[in-house]
C-alpha cells in the first residue's frame, strides 16, 4: 500500500483532473486504487456530475451516488470559498482532528494506492489557524503538486516548494498543468522549474481537447508512484 497527496498553488488548476487521469491509468495497468476527496467547497448537488467527487468516481469506475459521494467527500459546503469560510456559513466548522483520522483509517484500510486530493492550494484555511498544510504534515505521506502553467506560476511554485521545505514533506512530483490562455510556453515553464527543483521530477501536461482524458503525462507519472 501507498498514499499520495495531491495537492496544489490555488484553485481551478487540474488536481482533480491529474488525480482522474493518474487514476485512469494505473486502473487500466491493473493496479488497485482508491481516492478521497475529504473536503468540497462550491459542491451544488443539483449538478452533482460535474463534481469533483463526481469525477474522481468515474475514473474508479464506481456510480456516481449519494452514498458514494458521501464516502468519498463527508465534508461538503455550497458556498464557493475558503473551506473555513463555507463550513461557518453553513454552522457546520470542520472538525480538524476527524478530519486527520477519517483521512488516516481510510489509508490504513486500503490495500493498493490511495490519492487524497485536497482543497484549493497548500496554505487554504480549513478551521481556526489550521490549514491544508497542517492537513499534509498530519498525515506525513508523499505529495503531488499540481501547478498552473500562467504566468506568475513559476513565482507561487517556488514559493509552495519553500514551504513544504519547511514542514519537510515529500514531494514525489510536480506536475505543470497547462492553463487556459497562457502566454508562455509549457516547456518553457517546467524546464526553468526544474532549475530550482533539484531532484523533484517536473512533468508537463498539456490541456487536452474536449472529452480526451488520456495522454503520455499519466505513465510517466505513475512510474514514480
Amino acid at each position: 500500500m501507498s498514499a499520495y497527496f495531491v495537492t496544489s498553488t490555488g484553485t481551478d488548476i487540474g488536481k482533480t483532473f491529474v488525480t482522474a487521469g493518474i487514476i485512469r491509468y494505473l486502473r487500466e495497468a491493473g493496479q488497485a486504487v482508491t481516492a478521497l476527496k475529504p473536503v468540497v467547497s462550491g459542491y451544488d448537488s443539483s449538478v452533482v456530475e460535474t463534481s469533483d467527487p463526481a469525477v474522481l468516481l468515474k475514473a474508479l469506475g464506481k456510480p456516481v451516488s449519494a452514498e458514494e459521494i458521501a464516502a468519498m467527500a463527508p465534508w461538503r459546503f455550497r458556498a464557493p470559498l475558503s473551506p473555513d469560510l463555507a463550513a461557518a456559513r453553513e454552522g457546520r466548522p470542520i472538525d480538524f482532528d476527524a478530519l486527520i483520522t477519517f483521512s488516516r483509517n481510510c489509508v490504513d484500510r486500503s490495500n493498493g494506492i490511495v490519492f487524497i486530493e485536497g482543497v484549493g492550494g497548500i496554505m487554504v484555511p480549513i478551521f481556526g489557524k489550521r490549514t491544508v498544510v497542517d492537513w499534509m504534515a498530519a498525515l506525513g505521506i508523499p505529495l503531488l503538486l499540481v501547478v498552473g502553467g500562467y504566468l506568475g506560476t513559476i513565482s507561487h511554485t517556488l514559493t509552495a516548494l519553500d514551504v513544504l521545505a519547511q514542514r519537510k514533506l515529500k514531494v514525489a512530483a510536480i506536475v505543470v498543468s497547462e492553463s487556459e490562455r497562457n502566454p508562455v510556453e509549457l516547456d518553457e515553464t517546467v524546464e526553468s522549474l526544474a532549475r530550482f527543483a533539484e531532484t523533484t521530477p517536473v512533468i508537463g501536461l498539456p490541456r487536452l481537447p474536449g472529452g480526451l482524458t488520456q495522454h503520455p503525462a499519466f505513465a510517466r507519472i505513475a512510474a514514480l508512484l
